[in-house]
């Protein structure tokens, strides 16, 4: 199955909001667990983070990027390991329970 058939499954299944098991044969973009298999690889691979990256670098180059409409989201950043975060909720009540 090529890559381009595969993004053609991975799109048709996110546009139709359906699960990867119900994707139709019939569509020739083949089965809806090769079509997920190839996002997980492609994902681990970063290949979407590279195509986000050449996508604005070009935008950029050719003075087509609106900044007035840019908004930074760090959602996708991890925490970094050790981040002092403070107790859990669960540990204050604990804490604040215990007053003998």
């Amino acid at each position: 199955m090529s890559d381009r058939l595969c993004l053609q499954g991975v799109l048709y299944v996110l546009y139709q909001d359906i699960s990867w098991q119900l994707l139709p044969l019939e569509l020739g973009f083949g089965s809806g667990q090769t079509c997920w298999r190839r996002l997980s690889r492609w994902h681990e691979a970063s290949v979407f983070d590279r195509l986000h990256r050449v996508l604005l670098a070009k935008l950029h180059a050719a003075d087509q990027f609106d900044w007035s409409r840019a908004c930074v989201d760090a959602s996708r950043e991890k925490e970094k390991e050790g981040a002092d975060t403070g107790p859990s909720p669960v540990d204050r009540r604990k804490q604040a329970v215990n007053t003998t």
